[in-house]
């Protein structure tokens, strides 16, 4: 378990970091891209060497890296964009309704058998999702209105973006990784997304569309760090979990959505309506079904 509360903790830091950027004007791009800077020599530091070989390119698993390195820099950033437009209660309820797709895939493609208390938990959990991350008057803090298409879209492509990044790491990680090659995988991915981002920064840069500042690559390296070991969590948790995976997941996410509320309450003194707090209650029950459905 302390795997699941890893990824809970560090996710939840991930979310709210967001929220810390904005308050110090540091655009989001940039401090994602030093961010997976980050991840590649901090997973090099935790293999005790960089783990991408020659060889590696020709593992069945590579590709698949290579695609979640571009799924990752793309979710991420759409994630910060839409905290940013539309508010971090948008973003979370998003991120974390995406559950809904690797759930799915699990049960197709793995034929995982989900009954009983198992459904009303998964149901119980989207439910809450929406409840707890239901969002307040002006919590975006724009003056400027949103045009709806940008209320429409932005949370739908963070929805399918995290969906399928979540499917995809699940997949590989049943069908191709082994404990001997996690980190390698992980690795790979963050080295995609940093080469993807550190050319369109570049770019963004040589165009002065952004101006660098050394506070871009601090932010970086205060998410980098966690986000490495928050993936690394995940991996470990749905490998060891006494879940299948249909289940592991909405653990995971409901957990994350009642902690990183919990936390942005405390710390950043947002107020919780009653239906905020129902849906904390939900997402509780819904852990409880889902975990132990089985055994009711």
């Amino acid at each position: 378990m302390i795997f699941l509360f890893g990824s809970i903790v560090l996710t939840s830091y991930l979310l709210l970091s967001f929220k810390v950027c904005g308050k110090f004007n540091i655009p989001v791009f940039p401090a994602i891209v030093f961010n997976y800077i980050t991840c590649v020599i901090t997973g090099s530091i935790v293999n005790g060497a960089f783990p991408i070989q020659a060889e590696s390119v020709t593992t069945p698993w590579f590709r698949w890296a290579m695609i979640m390195g571009l799924l990752f820099i793309t979710s991420f950033n759409l994630i910060g964009i839409t905290a940013q437009k539309l508010g971090v209660a948008v973003a979370s309820v998003a991120n974390k309704l995406s559950l809904i797709i690797p759930v799915i895939l699990t049960i197709v493609l793995y034929n995982e058998q989900v009954v009983g208390w198992e459904i009303v938990g998964i149901s119980l959990a989207l439910i809450a999702v929406i409840f707890t991350c239901y969002p307040q008057k002006n919590e975006s803090g724009n003056a400027q209105p949103i045009p709806m298409f940008q209320k429409i879209l932005l949370p739908l492509l963070v929805f399918i973006g995290s969906g399928f990044l979540d499917a995809l790491i699940n997949h590989v990680q049943q069908t191709y990784v082994t404990k001997e090659t996690n980190n390698a995988f992980l690795i790979s991915g963050f080295f995609s997304a940093a080469s993807i981002g550190t050319l369109v920064l570049i770019f963004q840069y040589w165009k002065k569309q952004l101006i660098f500042k050394f506070n871009q690559v601090i932010a970086g390296i205060c998410i980098g760090i966690p986000n490495y070991f928050s993936i690394w969590c995940l991996v470990h948790f749905l490998q060891d979990s006494p879940w299948e995976t249909s289940a592991s997941l909405p653990v995971n996410n409901m957990g994350i959505v009642l902690f990183s509320t919990l936390v942005a309450a405390i710390l950043f003194k947002e107020k919780l309506s009653l239906i905020n707090w129902i849906g904390i209650a939900l997402s509780a029950i819904a852990i409880y079904l889902i975990a132990f459905g089985n055994s009711l």
